[in-house]
C-alpha cells in the first residue's frame, strides 16, 4: 500500500473507518491506522472536516486578493502568516497572476469583512492594495457539488 492511496481514500470520505479502508485496499485494519499515523506525524494529514453547507447561513463570505511588497530574505511568507493568523482569514494561498495572495475571509456582515479589511489587513505594513469579492452561490467545493443531483450520463462529445 502507498501512502497515496490511503490519501485518495481519505480525500473522497474521511468518515470511513479504518476496516472500511483496509477491505479497500487489501490490507489489514492496523496496518491502515499505522500508516494513517504517520501521515499525521509527518504532517502531510493535517485535519480532517466535513464539507458543510454554508449558503443558508447567516454571514458573509469574501474572496480578497492581496498585493503584497516581498521582504528581502523573507519573501511573502512571514507577511502571509502573519494575515493567515488573523481568526477572519478561513483560508490563505500564494498565488500566481496580478495579485500575492488569495484569502477566504468569513464574517456575520458585510461592514465586518469591510472593517477587517480596512483597518487590519488594508493598514498592514507591506499590503500594497486589496480587491474583495463576495461569495454569493456555492456550486461546488472540495470536490462536492451542492443543490446538483449526480447525473451518471456521459457528456456528449462533438467531433
Amino acid at each position: 500500500m502507498t501512502q497515496d492511496s490511503l490519501l485518495k481514500i481519505l480525500e473522497s470520505d474521511a468518515r470511513l473507518s479504518d476496516c472500511e479502508i483496509a477491505d479497500r485496499l487489501g490490507l489489514t485494519a492496523d496496518e491502515v491506522s499505522a500508516c494513517r499515523a504517520e501521515l499525521e506525524e509527518q504532517g502531510r494529514i493535517v485535519g480532517y472536516q466535513a464539507i458543510t453547507n454554508d449558503d443558508e447561513e447567516v454571514g458573509v463570505s469574501a474572496f480578497i486578493e492581496v498585493r503584497l511588497t516581498p521582504e528581502r530574505g523573507g519573501g511573502f511568507d512571514r507577511l502571509a502568516e502573519r494575515i493567515a493568523r488573523f481568526d477572519e482569514v478561513k483560508s490563505c494561498y500564494l498565488a500566481s497572476g496580478g495579485f500575492d495572495l488569495l484569502l477566504q475571509v468569513d464574517g456575520c456582515t458585510l461592514v465586518d469583512v469591510a472593517r477587517f479589511v480596512s483597518e487590519k489587513l488594508s493598514s498592514m505594513d507591506g499590503v500594497l492594495s486589496t480587491s474583495t469579492h463576495f461569495r454569493l452561490k456555492t456550486y461546488k467545493r472540495d470536490g462536492f457539488l451542492f443543490g446538483v443531483q449526480p447525473s451518471h450520463e456521459r457528456l456528449s462529445v462533438s467531433p
